[in-house]
């Protein structure tokens, strides 16, 4: 999806006010070749229902770590058969038990933890991408979450170039709280992330 940066800002000021719906169905139109990246942290069944709502055939890449708890399991397990996701696991190649015997999880200071990220993250997440080669990837990034997103908007490009499209940018817990009532979808806050630690620190994925 060819778009510049100066139509990703007019369009942004255009979306500031709309519907995620509308959002949606506005980049599915001209996507070729769209996906979800999910985690399944709290607050993510709004883009799922959201994006497969509108298409209940994309992908839905889901990279797992291995070190989300019980309750992130059975909740990714419940919405899969919910919203008929299209789940395209990503898992690292290294399983977290042999992980857990040399290195552990290691602190944000430790040099260790770069390694650790790039394990469990980042390197599933490119081979998801560059398996899918997407030109919309919709993910649920929202203002407020960490400094870096606060300087994104709706619709962002990636440093590879695909369009990022994040409809529940500018809503707040409140917000989706009273979205995912309304619709009777399911909430799940017991969530961790091994390579944020933080809740405002940067995973990497989105820089």
């Amino acid at each position: 999806m060819a778009i510049t940066e100066k139509e990703i800002i007019e369009l942004n000021q255009k979306f500031r006010k709309s519907e995620p719906q509308t959002i949606v169905e506005w980049a599915l139109q001209y996507a070729k070749s769209p996906v979800v990246t999910t985690n399944f942290r709290p607050y993510e069944v709004a883009i799922l229902n959201a994006v497969t709502y509108a298409d209940i055939d994309i992908p839905v890449i889901w990279c797992d770590t291995g070190y989300n708890t019980p309750n992130t399991y059975r909740h990714a397990e419940d919405l899969i058969t919910r919203l008929g996701l299209n789940i395209k696991l990503y898992v690292p190649k290294q399983s977290a038990a042999h992980r857990d015997a040399i290195m552990g999880i290691p602190q944000i200071d430790d040099p260790k933890h770069a390694v650790f990220t790039e394990q469990v993250k980042l390197e599933p997440f490119k081979r998801a991408m560059q398996e899918h080669k997407p030109d919309v990837w919709f993910t649920n990034l929202r203002n407020g979450q960490t400094a870096h997103r606060d300087s994104l908007d709706i619709l962002s490009l990636s440093k590879d170039g695909v369009l990022k499209v994040s409809p529940f940018y500018y809503w707040s817990d409140t917000q989706l709280d009273a979205y995912l009532e309304q619709l009777g979808l399911p909430n799940e806050h017991k969530y961790f992330d091994p390579t944020k630690v933080l809740e405002n620190r940067e995973c990497g994925l989105h820089t």
